[in-house]
């Protein structure tokens, strides 16, 4: 068993579930994959489970009753990985926006001395995303301006969704009062993490959108993401 899980939560991702797992099978180091699958109407379950006798004991799947929203998927899988021996737990999405070579840098971030590593798309002002958009660029770039100015939290790209967590930082949250499950999550996760004193790291990546299957944003999800800054900010922190 590796010291590292990859968690990838899915829905309808069959266009590119086999070649993401197969691409983090290949890197120079050994990591661990749970799927999260929020029973896809495609095929995106059956392809896991096809590859797991090919990778045995290193590719996992938890199948879950419907569409319950990114945070929920994490949280399932953080549970699951303390519940075994891993020290570094991944958040990565299917699509290849996340570039899976650099979970190698974030896993070396945390090695050396980070609590949490965020693979960043926006460090030091610089903006790394490509075939976005520019009205999308343009928002996601403000959104997480608007976090640090809200919040006071010195991270550049507070909405990313590729992290690497050290076992300790997962042990030290309370799952039961993380409250969103949209984007918001990702924001959340992150704060709660430096309101309890754990060191962030962020690494550069240059984040490509998806090329096949669809984007899960939603109006929904960015408002949720938008409003729940200041529940944030305001939340009784001497009570978690």
């Amino acid at each position: 068993m590796s010291d590292s899980l990859v968690i990838i939560p899915t829905y309808k991702e069959e266009e590119n579930i086999e070649n993401i797992i197969r691409y983090v099978f290949s890197l120079e180091k050994e990591f661990d994959i749970l799927i999260i699958d929020d029973n896809s109407p495609d095929r995106t379950a059956e392809i896991v489970k096809s590859l797991k006798e090919e990778y045995q004991g290193r590719l996992f799947l938890e199948e879950r009753k419907g569409k319950l929203g990114l945070g929920t998927a994490y949280i399932h899988g953080f549970k699951w990985a303390l519940q075994r021996d891993y020290g570094f737990i991944f958040e990565m999405d299917a699509d290849f926006s996340h570039p899976p070579k650099s979970l190698i840098d974030l896993y070396k971030a945390c090695q050396q001395g980070a609590d949490l590593s965020i693979g960043s798309r926006y460090l030091d002002g610089k903006i790394s995303v490509v075939n976005w958009p520019i009205g999308r660029v343009i928002m996601s770039y403000y959104a997480s301006v608007y976090v640090r100015r809200v919040l006071g939290m010195k991270v550049c790209d507070a909405t990313a969704g590729f992290v690497c967590y050290q076992r300790k930082v997962l042990e030290k949250i309370n799952f039961d009062k993380v409250k969103f499950v949209g984007y918001a999550f990702q924001i959340e996760m992150k704060y709660t993490a430096w309101k309890l004193g754990f060191k962030i790291k962020e690494v550069p990546i240059i984040f490509t959108d998806r090329v096949l299957g669809q984007s899960k944003m939603s109006m929904k999800i960015f408002k949720e993401a938008f409003f729940g800054v200041f529940s944030l900010k305001f939340r009784n922190w001497s009570k978690y």
